[in-house]
């Protein structure tokens, strides 16, 4: 597909909605992710399919990853059972996790990356209104595993259990063409800046490929994006990285640090696979502009050698980081990049730490850190 310019929503209208109860015409928006915490939310590991002759490992590599997140805030865990719950807690202390900075729920799921099939929260800086019961909110999207796998029924009932638990206030996207058929939309399909612009790729929303709402067109995205997240701006990028069985996730390509500075993987090795569609991306960040018409300052992360395993090809991308409140956790792979791009991203968050965390083991199940979690902002004051 040709690129297109990002287009303006701001005088867009849907013709289907009261937009009085709808979540941008409420105030509400989507937030950075560097914005302030009230928690992650993960779900801890359960399907040893996922990760097939290494499932041993991966509840270790999760243990490592809470107790880096709950030195700086609360860490909400899904689990399966009481019996699941009970081994979690047990390998945290081991690991040096102070459970009171955990909290545990005991719904079932499917997976375990959160990030695509939990809700994606919403903030409103104004007094909420429109009969409106809080400045949090979220929004319940339709999962169907990227239109890839049959058993996602339970993954698809989280956000609303999050939802309740929370007593937030919750919409159920749905198609502009259709107001009685739900959107379809995972959380590592799109990033943020948290005033206006969207980061997404063609092949993912636009692709014929595990196609999740069929008959959408750029246009519909478009307007869903500044109807429910508040979006004024979309930058659309290609194509996504090899190994990628979601077929085009923007975490594993481009990501934003801040307001008006865009991060994005380039492969070095001319000739590799992920050459051209990474320079390619790179080309349309370089002509994008963000919500207010000015250019964005775009830095570059290498990635790193290709991640082999059972013969595939691992979606292993630096791109796949997560912010919390006090870290920034990077997926690392023992490669020689590893230390560049740990020293690129701590010069693009000086006010937190930087922790590497090997990610060789956990991207056999085709995620890493940014899959796996889901940031729930902190109420307003």
């Amino acid at each position: 597909m040709s690129p297109q310019k990002p287009s303006s929503l701001k005088n867009r209208k849907s013709p289907f909605f009261p937009r009085d109860f709808l979540p941008a015409a409420a105030g509400y928006r989507m937030p950075a992710e560097w914005e302030n915490h009230a928690a992650t939310w993960i779900a801890w590991p359960h399907n040893r399919n996922d990760w097939p002759g290494k499932f041993s490992c991966i509840p270790h590599v999760y243990a490592e990853i809470v107790r880096w997140l709950a030195a700086s805030e609360r860490v909400e865990i899904v689990v399966q059972n009481q019996a699941a719950e009970n081994r979690a807690a047990r390998l945290l202390e081991r690991a040096g996790v102070t459970l009171s900075a955990v909290r545990f729920h005991q719904w079932p799921t499917d997976r375990v990356w959160t990030r695509d099939s939990g809700p994606i929260f919403l903030t409103t800086d104004a007094l909420p209104r429109l009969g409106a019961t809080g400045r949090l909110g979220l929004l319940d999207w339709k999962f169907n595993a990227w239109a890839k796998y049959d058993n996602f029924r339970n993954d698809d009932r989280l956000p609303s259990r999050i939802a309740r638990f929370l007593k937030m206030e919750a919409w159920r996207p749905v198609s502009p063409d259709a107001p009685g058929r739900p959107v379809v939309l995972e959380g590592g399909s799109i990033d943020v800046n948290g005033t206006g612009s969207l980061l997404t790729t063609e092949e993912c929303l636009l692709g014929s490929t595990q196609q999740r709402n069929p008959g959408l067109k750029r246009g519909d995205y478009e307007l869903i994006f500044g109807t429910w997240l508040g979006v004024t701006n979309v930058i659309w990028l290609g194509n996504g990285i090899q190994g990628d069985d979601t077929h085009g996730h923007v975490d594993d390509l481009a990501r934003f640090v801040s307001r008006d500075t865009v991060i994005t993987v380039v492969e070095s090795r001319r000739g590799a696979a992920n050459f051209d569609a990474l320079r390619e991306n790179l080309r349309r960040l370089r002509n994008a502009k963000d919500e207010n018409s000015r250019k964005l300052r775009v830095v570059t992360l290498p990635m790193p050698r290709p991640v082999v395993f059972d013969g595939l090809v691992l979606p292993a991308s630096y791109a796949n980081f997560y912010i919390a409140n006090k870290v920034v956790l990077v997926p690392v792979f023992n490669d020689p990049s590893d230390r560049v791009a740990l020293e690129i991203l701590a010069g693009l968050f000086p006010g937190r730490e930087v922790a590497g965390i090997y990610c060789g083991d956990l991207v056999w199940g085709f995620g890493a850190l940014h899959c796996m979690t889901q940031a729930q902002p902190r109420q307003p004051l």
